[in-house]
C-alpha cells in the first residue's frame, strides 16, 4: 500500500482559493497592525500600517492609513510579525510505523505529493520559509520548484537533498538484509576524501542549496553505532572545501561532541542538534560564527516515543532514551554561553504543523519570548543566507507576515495558534 496522504486533495483544493487572491499583481494592500514586531529584538511599534504591493513591502507608516483604492486588512487588535523560518524540516515524510520502509514502496512522485500536503500544513502554522535537510533529491527539488512557481502552497524552500554520509553511517540505509542494503545504499554515501568531494559535487550539480552531512551517528538509524563521529578528518576537510569552492554552506547532523568539534574545526558552517556540545564546542561556535540549530522538539518527541511507540527498533529505542532527554539542557547551555542559535525543529520526526512547539521549549531553556522569536526570524534568515529578503518587516523585503491575537512577548504559546499568514503578499490564513 502506498502511503500518499489523503489530506493532499483537501489541501490543494483549499490552496486554489488562496492563489486566486494573487491575481491582482500590483494591487496595494494595507495591513493595519495594532502591535508591530517589525524587527524581533527591537521595540514593539504600536498602531502602524504595512503597505504591500505585489509580493513586497512598499513601506511601513505610523498610524492606520487608508490610501484610495487599497485593500485593507484589519489586524488592529493583533500582534504582527515576520513570517517564521524553520531551518530544519523533512517535508517528504512523517515518523511512524512505516517510515523505515518508505524508500522501498514510494517513488519520488509519491514523496513529493506527501511533501505538498506537509508543506501546506507548515505554511498554515506560520512558517513561510523552511530549509529541508535530508530527503529524496528528485522529490524535494520538485517540491521546492513547484512552490516557487506558485503551483503548490507552502513555505519557500532551501533544500539539501540526501545527506553526505559515510557508508553505513546515519544517512545510509541500516538494519536490513545485506543484499537489500547494498541495493539501496545512498548515492551520497562516500568513503575517503576524493569520494566525498564527488558526493558534494553531485549534489551541487543537482541543484542543492546547502550541503548536509551526517558527522555523527543518529538516533533513528537502526544501528548500534552510537552517536559520536563517523567521518575522518580528511573527509570532513574535503567536504567543506568542495562545498565552499562551489558556493555552498555545509551543515552537519551531529549529536556527539567528537563529531561536533571535528566538523567545526574543519570550517563547517552550522550544527544540527548539537546534543553533547562542550566548552570547546562553544568556543568554536563563537569563533567561527557558526549557527546551532537545536531541534529540541525532536529530542522531546523521541524520548516520549521510546516509552510508548511499538514502531521503534531496539537500537532506536535505546538511543532515544539516551539522547532525547539531553537536548533541552544543551539548548540552555548554548544560549547562556552566547552560541548563535537558529530555529529548527526536525519536523517530520515530530508532526508537521506543530513546529511552534520549539518556541516554547526555547523559553523553557531560558530564552525570553522575544529571544525565541528572534531565532526564527532574524537569526534564521542569516543562517540560511536570506536576510536581505526575509526575517524582518522592512521596505523592500518580501511580504511574509504572520499575526496572533495575544502578546507573544508575554506568552510565547500564542505562536502555536497563528491567526493570519501572508507569504509573498498572498493571504493563506485569516481567522
Amino acid at each position: 500500500m502506498k502511503i500518499v496522504s489523503a489530506a493532499i486533495a483537501a489541501g490543494l483544493a483549499l490552496s486554489a482559493s488562496s492563489f486566486a487572491q494573487d491575481s491582482a499583481g500590483d494591487t496595494l494592500t494595507v495591513i493595519h497592525a495594532g502591535h508591530l514586531i517589525a524587527v524581533p529584538g527591537e521595540r514593539v511599534r504600536e498602531n502602524a500600517s504595512i503597505l504591500v504591493r505585489g509580493n513586497r513591502i512598499e513601506s511601513i507608516e505610523d498610524g492606520f492609513v487608508t490610501p484610495d483604492g487599497a485593500e485593507i486588512i484589519d489586524l488592529s487588535d493583533d500582534w504582527v510579525m515576520p513570517g517564521f523560518i524553520d531551518s530544519h524540516v523533512h517535508l517528504l515524510s512523517q515518523q511512524g510505523p512505516l517510515r523505515r520502509f518508505e524508500g522501498f514502496i514510494l517513488n519520488p512522485a509519491d514523496m513529493a505529493f506527501n511533501g505538498a500536503a506537509n508543506a501546506h500544513t507548515t505554511l498554515l502554522a506560520g512558517f513561510t520559509t523552511a530549509q529541508d535537510v535530508g530527503g529524496n533529491f528528485e522529490a524535494i527539488t520538485a517540491l521546492r520548484d513547484a512552490i516557487e512557481d506558485g503551483d503548490v502552497p507552502g513555505p519557500r524552500l532551501r533544500v539539501s537533498g540526501p545527506s553526505v554520509t559515510p557508508t553505513g553511517g546515519h544517512g545510509d540505509i541500516n538494519g536490513f538484509a545485506f543484499d537489500v542494503m547494498h541495493m539501496f545504499s545512498s548515492e551520497t554515501a562516500c568513503n575517503g576524501p576524493s569520494d566525498c568531494r564527488r558526493a558534494v559535487r553531485e549534489l551541487v550539480r543537482g541543484g542543492a542549496d546547502v550541503i548536509k552531512i551526517t558527522a555523527t551517528g543518529g538516533v533513528l538509524s537502526d544501528t548500534a553505532a552510537g552517536v559520536e563521529r563517523q567521518f575522518f578528518n580528511d573527509e570532513l576537510d574535503a567536504i567543506v572545501e568542495a562545498a565552499h569552492l562551489m558556493g555552498r554552506r555545509v551543515t552537519a547532523h551531529a549529536h556527539g561532541v567528537t563529531g561536533i568539534n571535528a566538523f567545526l574545526e574543519a570550517g563547517g558552517d552550522s550544527i544540527e542538534h548539537g546534543t553533547y556540545l562542550d566548552r570547546d564546542s562553544i568556543r568554536l561556535f563563537r569563533e567561527n560564527g557558526a549557527y546551532l540549530v537545536p531541534t529540541v522538539m525532536a529530542g522531546e518527541f523521541v524520548a516520549d516515543q521510546a516509552e510508548t511507540a511499538d514502531w521503534m527498533t531496539d537500537n532506536q529505542r535505546a538511543k532515544s532514551r539516551e539522547v532525547g532527554p539531553q537536548m533541552l539542557e544543551m539548548a540552555r547551555r548554548a544560549h547562556e554561553n552566547g552560541v548563535p542559535i537558529a530555529f529548527g525543529t526536525d519536523s517530520g520526526v515530530s508532526a508537521h504543523g506543530d513546529n511552534a512547539r520549539e518556541f516554547e521549549l526555547y523559553v523553557n531553556a531560558g530564552m525570553t519570548p522575544m529571544e525565541a522569536l528572534t531565532t526564527a526570524t532574524v537569526n534564521a534568515s542569516r543562517h540560511i543566507q536570506m536576510d536581505d529578503q526575509i526575517g524582518t518587516l522592512e521596505a523592500g523585503k518580501l511580504a511574509d507576515i504572520v499575526a496572533v491575537d495575544g502578546d507573544p512577548t508575554e506568552n510565547i504559546s500564542e505562536l502555536t495558534d497563528v491567526d493570519f499568514v501572508m507569504k509573498d503578499g498572498v493571504v493563506y490564513l485569516s481567522e
